[in-house]
């Protein structure tokens, strides 16, 4: 069982509170931690606003190097944590530990890269022999706080481009999972990074979460999770730049010209894989009529290989959710959308925070399931009539983050990637296709329009500076 503290500015917190995290598989206490107080929050916020890193541009190029050497060293201990503090599947984790080592590698790459502008002043009538210039300077501080389903990757993905850029940051990591957060954070201190530019904090909403997305010193807060608490923090943070990564309600829109193959594939792998627990995950597959039948014929074949149990048996594809309350949830949403007309054809039993992958048709449009983000390993297919059918109703919920598209026609590719108001289409790929560095975003609610990946994390960490020259 792990013990481990909150860290101020490097140092172990001094607070009392501690925090039990338990393993949702078996109920197991996986490590306890001793949470922030107020004076934490106070003492992360002084030491950290408006502190300039002395590292060069390079040597936060070697700091995350350093880190990213250490983590894939030591990725089946943090592969093994998250699978017990999170009780995704083993297999899972260790393609999550794959994808933190991209963020490092690319936020590493970024530092190093120069993106400034040149302009000249002489350029009409107005002009004088002057040279313009930019470069981007860090926030005086930024408040990352990142929700459970990637306990690691979730962080990095704000952490790696604030070292990339010299930005300080406190972190707050979900509760739930927040064991590997606070191990990776000694990995960076350890790797040379300097001790004001991270905290990383937990504790009572009151104490920590509220006075640090309140405070006039953090100019950045960077919120991943719910569409309610995202909301919430919009009308409380105050003047600051807002990014909000919210929920997703994404689809995958299934054409009869699709290789169904694919299609079937795609379906069970992005309803399916993290426990369903991904903002890009499918939430409804809408398929033509003219091979609905058909589809979900070999999508419950498919279905039933995807075995589920004990998160750390190799052979296991799904794990549990986060915890009983939420498979709880899950199985209420089967049973509303089953009192509507729905009906199960594989899986929708639970047992604690076990729930089956479970394929449902028949189901009703207006149906929570598929109205509302459901966070778990449910793939509920419903029929369309066509393109202009699908896409209208694609977007007639209040998300818009992500969607798929399975179809060989490059005039229906282009007509659905014109048409759906999500941040991303990925045409014969699941909703969730990205690479680390790439931008990712939604609008509605969804989120505001800015854009996440490495690249874009660094300019919403940054601002332009511009200046001139005589020249």
């Amino acid at each position: 069982m792990l013990e481990l503290a909150c860290w101020v500015t490097g140092k172990p917190s001094e607070g009392t509170n501690l925090l039990t995290v338990t393993n949702p598989f078996n109920g197991e206490t996986v490590g306890t931690v001793r949470c922030a107080n107020r004076s934490d929050v106070e003492r992360a916020i002084a030491e950290g606003h408006g502190y300039r890193t002395p590292l060069t541009r390079y040597q936060r190029y070697e700091v995350l190097m350093r880190a990213r050497e250490e983590l894939q060293t030591r990725s089946e201990e943090f592969a093994s944590l998250i699978t017990a503090e999170a009780g995704l599947a083993i297999r899972e984790t260790r393609y999550e530990l794959g994808r933190c080592a991209d963020v490092l590698l690319f936020a590493a790459q970024e530092a190093l890269r120069d993106d400034g502008q040149a302009f000249s002043g002489d350029v009409s009538p107005q002009g004088k022999p002057r040279k313009i210039f930019t470069l981007r300077e860090p926030h005086a501080l930024v408040v990352a706080i990142t929700p459970f389903n990637h306990p690691l990757n979730q962080v990095l993905h704000k952490l790696a481009p604030a070292v990339a850029t010299g930005t300080p940051i406190i972190m707050k990591p979900s509760e739930k999972t927040p064991l590997c957060a606070l191990l990776f954070a000694d990995i960076l201190y350890r790797a040379g990074l300097p001790p004001q530019s991270l905290s990383m904090l937990l504790g009572k909403t009151e104490e920590v979460a509220s006075p640090l997305a309140q405070d006039p010193r953090v100019e950045v807060l960077a919120f991943t999770g719910s569409v309610a608490v995202g909301k919430h923090l919009a009308t409380t943070a105050g003047y600051k730049k807002l990014v909000l990564e919210l929920g997703g309600n994404d689809a995958l829109i299934v054409l009869e010209d699709a290789d169904l193959d694919l299609a079937v594939t795609l379906a069970a792998e992005g309803s399916f894989r993290n426990s369903g627990q991904r903002c890009t995950a499918i939430k409804r597959i809408l398929v033509q009529e003219s091979i609905h039948d058909q589809f979900v014929e070999r999508l419950v074949e498919k279905a039933i290989g995807y075995t589920y149990g004990d998160p750390t048996d190799p052979n296991t594809i799904v794990g549990t959710v986060i915890d009983e309350a939420s498979a709880i949830h899950l199985e209420s949403v089967i049973w509303k959308a089953q009192a509507q007309g729905a009906k199960v054809l594989v899986g929708g039993n639970r047992n604690g925070a076990q729930l089956a992958p479970t394929v449902i048709t028949e189901v009703p449009r207006n149906a929570e399931m598929v109205m509302q983000e459901s966070f778990g390993p449910l793939a509920p297919v419903l029929r369309i009539k066509d393109l202009n059918d699908a896409v209208d109703y694609a977007n007639g919920t209040a998300y818009g983050l992500s969607a798929g598209v399975v179809t060989n026609s490059l005039d229906k590719a282009l007509y659905a990637i014109k048409n759906l108001r999500t941040g991303m289409v990925n045409i014969n790929d699941v909703p969730a296709y990205r690479i680390e560095s790439s931008p990712f975003g939604g609008i509605k609610d969804s989120g505001l329009g800015v854009k996440e990946g490495v690249i874009e994390t660094m300019k919403y960490m940054t601002y332009v500076k511009t200046f001139s020259l005589p020249w």
